[in-house]
């Protein structure tokens, strides 16, 4: 059953700030802070965020605030760890873990710059998308700020790959996101997504993470999605999806585009580029970042 979930609609009536942002020369932070708070997937532990303004090139970063000497984890290439069906950053001893949603969230919507205060290991899962983050940025409102954004063009391809998996970014005229995936289940099977950052808040943010029945009990006896649930996550087995409807009839390849992107943030501002991935995986998503970091 796909069907159409329309639980979602409401909330993508919030006034979005204007799409055009993510084009803009001005770097732009947030008006004022917000906090939200939630289980993380693999954790299970229970967190609370507060995403605050942060002064122009600064960059998206984090602060573990439930230390006794705070910790600051930059949202940058050389902070990342372990990508293990989910993003991690860290610093030193410090970590945090699944930073996808919310970073893809910020640059999606054109924030370069956020001080993110984060009390425990993970960003919590909220809903499995990006979508409650895109509405809480969107109560707050944006500010431009004096400093520029850097532009960085691909001159040539860059790849890299595992398998017939693939991450490419190719030179462009303008900054494009494509994304394939191909699994056997029959409810899935085979789905290609192409979207440019206008279209993030509505097309893309609304993704919610995915799994197969057939893999929790492994996954969790590995330590992971320990908090991970039917209200956070779609689930698909042979049958067909345990927790439908969907919010688009392609919604796991649109999330996978939605981990794509917040796995890219980490350059800071975008390239201009088009970035095509097939079957990819946060591990080669952050491969493909880090040598876009040193060529741009």
């Amino acid at each position: 059953m796909i069907g159409k979930d329309t639980t979602y609609i409401e909330a993508l009536s919030s006034p979005f700030p204007d799409a055009n942002l993510v084009q803009s020369p001005h770097q732009h932070t947030l008006k004022t802070a917000f906090t939200r708070s939630g289980v993380g997937l693999h954790t299970g532990a229970s967190t609370t965020v507060r995403v605050l303004p942060a002064e122009p090139d600064q960059g998206r970063y984090f602060v573990r605030v439930d230390l006794a000497e705070p910790v600051v984890i930059p949202a940058r290439v050389e902070a990342i760890g372990k990508t293990i069906l989910s993003t991690e950053l860290g610093q030193g001893a410090v970590q945090v873990r699944t930073v996808e949603h919310l970073l893809a969230a910020l640059a999606g919507l054109g924030i370069d710059n956020a001080r993110i205060e984060i009390d425990g290991p993970e960003v919590p899962l909220l809903d499995g998308s990006a979508q409650p983050w895109v509405v809480a940025i969107a109560e707050v409102g944006l500010v431009a700020q004096a400093s520029l954004r850097s532009l960085h063009k691909v001159n040539q391809p860059l790849w890299v790959h595992q398998g017939d998996a693939f991450v490419v970014a190719l030179p462009a005229p303008q900054t494009r996101f494509s994304y394939g995936v191909d699994y056997a289940l029959s409810a899935i099977g085979c789905q290609w997504y192409s979207c440019q950052l206008e279209q993030f808040a509505t097309e893309i943010a609304p993704a919610r993470t995915f799994g197969f029945a057939d893999q929790i009990e492994q996954l969790r006896d590995r330590g992971l999605i320990k908090g991970g649930s039917l209200n956070n996550a779609l689930v698909c087995g042979p049958e067909g999806w345990l927790n439908p409807p969907l919010r688009f009839a392609d919604e796991p390849v649109r999330h996978k585009l939605l981990d794509l992107i917040g796995d890219l943030s980490l350059l800071g501002p975008f390239p201009q580029a088009h970035i095509l991935a097939y079957k990819a995986s946060h591990a080669l998503h952050t491969q493909l970042t880090q040598q876009l970091s040193q060529s741009c």
